[in-house]
């Protein structure tokens, strides 16, 4: 056994080991720790900063990613391009997604000749688009939709005075499949090319023919892959006011059919609008997003949520096994109760911008009192009527494309083609790159 001053000379020096050893230790890991969270919230706050600064942009986009070379603004210089002897004609290639559209458009907004390649059949058992068929069918439809668009013409690929095709944004190799072709009858024929952004043609056509929108004008994009209110000055000249904070209105339309097992092949919105006329929305109640926020600002992640949670509350309710279906009524209630949730956030954030573009234009500026709605939401039968409404109250006009221009077809790209060759905008065919993510437009809020 250990004498009393030889365990009191041990306690000692352990003692000391662990103040000169331990606690060091454990107050660097403390420190370390403590370092780790603090960088850790910067990076979390900055992420959310960075979140915010981008809302309304393309989703995922660097802010660096911008082409100036495709935009034309006051301060780009004119291409050199002649005038082009009106009326001249275009023809336009769209293949951003799923369909391959061709359509031959005069200078004064008359349609001579289009043709639509869709794939919903190819498509059908996938639940969604899969990139590397849609770019298979890109590739056997691209010829035989453009000879049918000039057959029903009357002309060749050399009558035409011009080729315009979109480059983004959407599916890099399917964009890469209409731009080759655009670039080689463009060379081959020696005709003036431009490349065109697909965002700016649905709203431009808002100006097709003779009953077309004047600027400047609000404009409503909501598609699959967007969601964005935007003040339109000019041809090229945009600024985004509003944009989803997280899905766009077509995303959720497509999540919400297949929660109901209803077919996507040819869109989900189409089928949700479809079964919710046969539904009656008092009967489920879903939340309206972000009613309280006095922004111009969009969100639908959560509606999908409250969506997938009414469901299956529903399932208990009926007793039914979550990998069951619901009766048909009993769907047709919840497709009705979601499109009226979607709809009235879009009524409010519209009445919203209305309010703030009317208060925020110069006195000497021209006032604007126009909404054009596009995209392939655009064709919603509730959504136009609604927002109509919405306009009238405020004295504003709404205008929409006729339904089966809402979606994405060749004459968008055709008729924005005209619209900047009447700008003398061109570009070289020659390393024209198409881009899967491509802003168009400044942002800035109300």
């Amino acid at each position: 056994m250990l004498s009393l001053s030889h365990q009191i000379a041990t306690l000692s020096y352990r003692t000391s080991y662990r103040r000169a050893y331990r606690t060091p230790y454990r107050t660097a890991h403390r420190i370390s720790r403590n370092e780790r969270l603090h960088s850790s919230n910067t990076a979390l706050f900055t992420s959310k900063k960075e979140r915010r600064d981008n809302i309304g942009r393309a989703k995922a986009v660097d802010r660096g990613q911008y082409n100036n070379s495709y935009v034309h603004t006051p301060n780009r210089p004119l291409s050199g391009l002649p005038p082009l002897t009106s009326p001249y004609t275009v023809l336009g290639i769209e293949t951003s997604c799923d369909d391959t559209g061709v359509a031959i458009v005069r200078s004064d907004g008359v349609i001579l000749g289009e043709a639509l390649a869709s794939q919903v059949d190819v498509h059908e058992g996938y639940g969604g688009v899969v990139p590397g068929l849609a770019r298979q069918a890109h590739e056997a439809n691209i010829q035989p939709t453009i000879e049918a668009a000039l057959s029903r013409a009357e002309m060749s690929a050399e009558d035409v005075d011009g080729v315009a095709v979109t480059v983004g944004p959407g599916l890099e190799i399917c964009l890469r499949v209409g731009c080759e072709v655009a670039k080689e009858i463009a060379v081959k024929h020696g005709k003036p090319f431009v490349a065109v952004h697909h965002l700016e043609a649905h709203i431009l056509m808002s100006r097709l023919g003779t009953g077309g929108v004047d600027f400047p004008f609000l404009a409503l994009l909501v598609s699959g892959g967007h969601c964005q209110i935007l003040r339109c000055e000019a041809v090229g000249e945009y600024e985004v006011i509003g944009g989803t904070l997280d899905d766009s209105l077509g995303e959720a339309y497509d999540k919400v059919a297949r929660m109901l097992g209803l077919p996507v092949g040819g869109g989900g919105g189409p089928a949700v609008e479809k079964l919710a006329l046969k539904g009656d929305h008092t009967k489920i109640k879903l939340p309206i997003p972000m009613q309280h926020r006095k922004d111009c600002d969009f969100s639908f992640a959560g509606l999908k949520n409250a969506f997938r949670m009414a469901v299956s509350k529903l399932k208990d309710f009926r007793e039914i096994p979550q990998s069951e279906e619901l009766e048909l009524q009993d769907k047709a209630d919840l497709a009705a109760s979601f499109q009226h949730a979607a709809v009235k956030h879009l009524e409010q954030r519209i009445s919203r911008a209305i309010v703030g573009t009317t208060t925020s234009t110069s006195p000497t500026a021209t006032p604007i009192n126009q909404l054009v709605v596009v995209g392939g939401c655009a064709s919603n039968q509730a959504i136009r009527s609604s927002l109509s409404s919405v306009c009238s109250s405020h004295g504003w006009k709404m205008y929409a494309p006729e339904a089966r221009l809402c979606t994405d077809n060749g004459v968008m790209a055709a008729w924005a083609g005209v619209l900047k060759f009447n700008d003398r905008t061109s570009d070289k065919p020659e390393g024209q790159e198409v881009y899967a993510r491509y802003p168009f437009a400044s942002y800035k809020k109300l």
